[in-house]
């Protein structure tokens, strides 16, 4: 077979049921997630435990998510001249010496509030580009390991939520019995694991190494790139419209992750242990949904699937979590959200990857996780402010109702119907009418990346 012709604009015969980079980037990805898992339960609790404020927490969250937008705005025309496996090997590096330095500097008694803070924004910075090379990969590595796209979209989706299932409940036990310092450097070793992984099966991939015969990255060149990105991100009315939903969806969703859950959890629920299994729950049965839709989705169609699993997996836990002080009500309802989520990233990663040109894929991906991720400092910050002002009940309604009246989107525009139309070959010159972007991060209390009762904080 031949590989994408936006390496260099050759193309690239490839070794045809070559599986192992597909799997070397699924084990990576699996490391980085159950980390990511570590630092979502971790991090809050650090703050809290260090703080004893919400409203600082809340600042923690606005610092570790406010450099992901810049990453992800300044980063897809950078990731394929310094190649995709490079980017993916430093960014797990530097965001593991980050996540080492915040226990490090507290045992000693040199840490203090700012200094966390910028620690935090440096893995905010550097999480991004490394997962971002990691995602565009998956096409082509498909094609190498002989697998549909489908199948290898809802795989990497499911992986992922297995990864994150199993570290929230170790990240739970392991803050409720040693600490969330232990939590970070645990953290620190997956992204070491991660790099490690990536070294070790990327090596002489094509799609995976620098672009050599394009022209040198220039000012110039480099505002062309990002116009070419973001010009297919505007002009293709479905890719709006799920930008704008993702995008505000993606802020309340950190609102539940960095604040409301583990709030909720600390006065109600009796701790992170109790954070620990809802969490768990919830990505096991996100597991379950991905895997569901990766059997047989394809029968069914996208838009009336993803509206579906929107309306389950977004509102609800807000609701229930405000109008009950027990863990067995809440542990229901987020499994059933889990389901509903799980088929979220599969639809918009699966329509990306028909619709977007590898050439340009760096790039809109870039410029579309750039809107995608835009409300989600504000969305841990807010919240904390809310609770300390308003209370955490009246917080949750308010913001589980708004989050209702965001996922109506999908069945009231018309340019969603774009979702079930068939495949088309887009040109790199112009975006496909209706393209999407894998844009949903739907984790529940976790970065990244991923809507749902979730939000994802540094790492993807």
């Amino acid at each position: 077979m031949t590989g994408p012709g936006g390496r260099g604009g050759h193309h690239v015969t490839t070794q045809q049921n070559d599986r192992t980079p597909l799997a070397g980037v699924l084990a990576a990805n699996a490391v980085s997630v159950t980390g990511n898992s570590l630092t979502l339960i971790g991090v809050p609790w650090f703050a809290l435990e260090t703080t004893g404020s919400p409203g600082k927490a809340g600042l923690v969250a606005f610092f570790a998510a406010a450099p992901v937008v810049l990453a992800a705005v300044a980063g897809g025309p950078v990731i394929d001249r310094i190649g995709r496996r490079r980017v993916s090997i430093t960014s797990d590096l530097v965001c593991g010496l980050a996540l080492t330095a915040i226990p490090l500097l507290h045992q000693t008694g040199l840490l203090r509030f700012w200094m966390l803070c910028a620690l935090m924004a440096v893995t905010g910075l550097f999480h991004a580009p490394g997962e971002m090379a990691r995602h565009v990969l998956v096409p082509d590595l498909a094609g190498r390991a002989g697998t549909s796209l489908t199948r290898a979209a809802s795989l990497y989706d499911a992986v992922a939520r297995g990864a994150r299932m199993t570290g929230a409940a170790i990240a739970g036990l392991l803050v409720a019995f040693m600490g969330p310092g232990t939590v970070l450097y645990v953290d620190a070793a997956t992204f070491a694991v991660s790099a490690l992984l990536v070294t070790a099966t990327l090596r002489g991939v094509p799609s995976a190494e620098p672009l050599r015969d394009g022209p040198r990255l220039s000012a110039a060149g480099y505002r062309a790139d990002l116009r070419e990105g973001y010009s297919f991100l505007f002009r293709a009315r479905l890719m709006l419209g799920i930008t704008v939903m993702v995008m505000v969806t993606n802020g309340l969703s950190q609102s539940w992750s960095s604040v409301l859950l583990p709030v909720h959890s600390r006065e109600e629920l009796g701790g992170p242990a109790a954070q620990g299994l809802l969490v768990s729950a919830f990505a096991g049965c996100a597991l379950a949904g991905a895997l569901l839709y990766g059997a047989v989705g394809e029968r069914f169609p996208r838009r009336a699937v993803f509206t579906a699993g929107f309306l389950i997996g977004g509102a609800p836990p807000y609701v229930v979590a405000a109008l009950t002080d027990t863990t067995a009500p809440l542990l229901v309802t987020l499994a059933a959200s889990g389901l509903g989520v799980g088929v979220l990233n599969p639809v918009l990663t699966t329509v990306a990857y028909e619709q977007v040109p590898d050439e340009l894929r760096s790039r809109v991906m870039g410029a579309s996780t750039a809107g995608v991720l835009l409300t989600n400092p504000l969305g841990g910050l807010a919240a904390g402010l809310l609770v300390e002002r308003a209370g955490l009940t009246a917080t949750l309604l308010g913001i589980g109702t708004l989050y209702f009246l965001v996922t109506l989107s999908p069945m009231l525009f018309p340019a969603w119907r774009g979702m079930d139309a068939p495949p088309k070959a887009g040109p790199a010159e112009g975006p496909v009418d209706g393209a999407a972007e894998d844009v949903s991060r739907t984790e529940p209390s976790t970065p990244a990346p991923v809507p749902g009762p979730s939000g994802t904080p540094p790492r993807r």
